[in-house]
């Protein structure tokens, strides 16, 4: 068993991590990344336009670190590109301020229209291809998934249903692989009053919460579709903390237009409430390395206990192939049944179930990855 000052370490499957040294307790030859893994001691490095490789770069994002990357042209094209869009729906208004010259019902039909564009167009995927090639990714082995266009609206105007102000979460409270890196980028110039906050002191300690409750498969087969109706609140059952967090302290990253913020699904992380009077506009894709897919290389689960997978959702960035069948079944879990993609495609149906049982419960029954 793994452990250091008394404390067992779980890989992202939720079994004892074994891809490390053992080191017993009070063990002092213990290596410092080790220590870094178990303690949580400076595990949150901030990482500024890092020269790391990608190999490298994700092994620092599972253990905690965050990288920022400074504009980079295919970037910037991006961010124009969804300029163009945005401001081409809300035409004749200033999409940062429309809450001060539309009823909140006529944003969200607009809205309504200009995410799935935005998500299905092909420069979109074009443009991530050209991102994760700059970023030195091997677009052989680097699959993404569909990218998002987010929007935090002033906080007592729209914060719910299809501009969703997220509460404290994990993406791999939703699903996620435990691989999954997450990359964010904003559309507009941002401050630290519109942004996303991220809050270290939980990298490591679990965090009571319902994700045993959500399945991936059955968020897409009935609560994904109804996001728009959801203007006053969202009743949609969601993962979320069970217990009151303290949220300081909390990073917050102010980033500029063309920037990028690289992070691990498995950072506790939130919607900063707007109180700037300036609507945000960012725009978030995910992506999974298949080696790591292979060898269950990822983030340690500590708290995760949802079923389903989004790895159904992802592409290769060389050509746009799915990833692989056995790949895939290794992150079966039971409850694959007809499975409706989010939303990046046409309904595809899974592979016969696996005989694995699907795995429940609260945060000490934990995901496989």
């Amino acid at each position: 068993m793994n452990t250091f000052e008394g404390k067992q370490i779980f890989d992202e499957r939720g079994a004892p991590d074994t891809r490390y040294p053992v080191c017993l307790e009070g063990q002092s030859s213990c290596s410092m990344e080790w220590r870094d893994r178990v303690r949580g001691a400076n595990a949150m490095n901030l990482y500024f336009d890092s020269v790391a490789d990608d190999q490298k770069r994700r092994r620092a994002l599972y253990l905690g670190s965050i990288f920022v990357c400074a504009p980079s042209s295919s970037a910037l094209g991006f961010c124009e590109f969804a300029r163009e869009l945005i401001e081409t729906t809300f035409h004749p208004y200033d999409p940062r301020t429309v809450q001060q010259s539309l009823p909140v019902e006529r944003s969200v039909e607009l809205l309504a229209k200009l995410k799935p564009e935005f998500i299905h167009h092909p420069r979109s995927k074009q443009f991530i291809q050209r991102i994760l090639v700059e970023r030195g990714c091997d677009p052989e082995k680097t699959y993404f998934d569909v990218p998002r266009l987010r929007t935090a609206f002033p906080s007592d105007y729209l914060s719910s249903g299809i501009a969703y102000a997220f509460h404290p979460h994990r993406d791999t409270w939703y699903s996620a692989p435990f691989c999954q890196v997450n990359w964010w980028l904003p559309v507009y110039e941002i401050t630290p009053d519109n942004g996303m906050a991220f809050h270290p002191q939980y990298w490591d300690s679990p965090v009571l919460n319902n994700s045993s409750s959500y399945n991936y498969y059955e968020w897409n087969r009935i609560s994904r579709q109804s996001a728009a109706s959801h203007i006053k609140a969202d009743t949609r059952i969601q993962p979320r903390p069970q217990i009151s967090l303290e949220p300081d302290p909390q990073l917050r990253l102010v980033v500029n237009v063309g920037g990028a913020v690289l992070f691990s699904a498995a950072q506790l992380h939130s919607t900063v409430p707007n109180t700037c009077g300036v609507t945000r506009y960012s725009i978030d894709f995910r992506t999974v390395n298949v080696d790591d897919l292979r060898n269950r290389h990822g983030a340690a689960n500590i708290d995760s206990a949802c079923t389903g997978t989004t790895l159904r959702d992802y592409v290769r960035a060389s050509d746009f192939t799915r990833i692989p069948e056995e790949v895939l079944a290794l992150y079966f879990d039971g409850t694959e049944v007809a499975f409706t993609p989010s939303p990046s495609g046409d309904p595809l149906t899974m592979p016969k179930a696996s005989s694995t049982p699907a795995i429940h419960g609260s945060v000490q029954k934990l995901q496989r990855g």
